[in-house]
């Protein structure tokens, strides 16, 4: 049984934590940089295992490692050695390690009507990589067999440090999700998996595939034990859950945007967020036993729905 089973045996939802940057930005980080987020690990990791704690103490079943824009080539990029990129892929995991045990040292008592924490190591698309938005449009020039040697290295790396889980996320065609997939058994990495699309619409992932199709594939990959979507407008998260429910018994992951909307040009958020707790309501009663942020989403936002799934 993997650690998600257990935990949707005696919990009907698993909470999961919010947006990263936001926080980072919030602490008067810059994170305009093609490492994004991911820089913090190199410049501010004292910042990272901050914001970490700050979504354990809003009630987060699950904080995500820092790791999402971390990759080799990308370190490399920026003048850092091979050696230096690989040790800040690993810490990215180690310091959501210790701020989950930063949380139950401080709050013991916190854990009397909730499961231990986990962590989830980021694994984001080679969009996030290439930092030019085609994590929302999957048009990339490169095949499954070269997608699989791309993510292969990192997903090494962070398994070494133990995660609970890989959330291989923004994920924006399924031949990457085929190819995370053959990475993993290539690499002979036994740490489950669950994997999330960008969606366009209602019905489909960015580069146009019916998120049926997708949800179809990956119910027959044993390595992935709960499939959905993230960094998606929430006014199409209850028609993808019905699609993907038809196509798949294993557990359904939603953590879509604010409400607002994203321009990859300018690199600037538009639009107002909506009411966080009451959309992730009608999606668990939709189908999805795992609900949190991405972009914009806030501490306030995942207490929000750790509050009612509490109550």
């Amino acid at each position: 049984m993997n650690c998600l089973d257990k935990i949707l045996e005696k919990y009907p939802l698993v909470v999961l934590d919010g947006a990263f940057a936001t926080e980072l930005e919030g602490r008067g980080f810059d994170i305009k940089d093609e490492l994004w987020s991911a820089k913090a690990l190199h410049e501010r990791p004292d910042l990272v295992k901050a914001v970490h704690l700050d979504y354990l103490r809003a009630g987060a079943d699950v904080v995500e490692s820092a790791s999402y824009q971390a990759t080799i080539e990308g370190f490399l990029r920026k003048g850092l050695s091979r050696e230096r990129a690989a040790e800040l892929i690993k810490l990215s995991v180690k310091l959501a390690k210790e701020a989950r045990e930063d949380f139950i040292k401080e709050s013991p008592e916190a854990l009397a009507n909730r499961t231990k924490p986990l962590v989830a190591a980021s694994v984001g698309p080679y969009g996030a990589f290439l930092a030019d938005g085609s994590e929302y449009r999957g048009n990339y020039d490169i095949g499954e067999d070269e997608l699989a040697d791309f993510h292969e290295e990192r997903l090494k790396l962070l398994a070494e440090e133990s995660p609970d889980i890989m959330a291989v996320e923004t994920v924006p065609c399924l031949v990457e999700a085929k190819a995370v997939v053959k990475a993993v058994k290539r690499a002979g990495i036994n740490i489950p998996l669950w994997i999330s699309f960008s969606c366009r619409d209602a019905g489909s992932i960015s580069d146009g595939t019916p998120i049926e199709e997708c949800a179809a594939w990956l119910d027959k990959a044993d390595e992935v034990v709960a499939l959905g979507l993230n960094c998606t407008a929430p006014q199409y998260v209850s028609s993808l859950i019905e699609k993907i429910r038809a196509n798949t018994k294993k557990h359904i992951v939603v953590y879509p945007n604010s409400g607002e909307t994203y321009d990859a040009k300018t690199k600037t958020w538009k639009g107002t967020s909506a009411s966080f707790v009451d959309m992730a309501v009608a999606w668990h009663k939709a189908g999805a036993r795992l609900i949190g942020g991405c972009c914009r989403t806030t501490p306030s936002d995942i207490k929000a729905i750790a509050d009612w799934v509490r109550d």
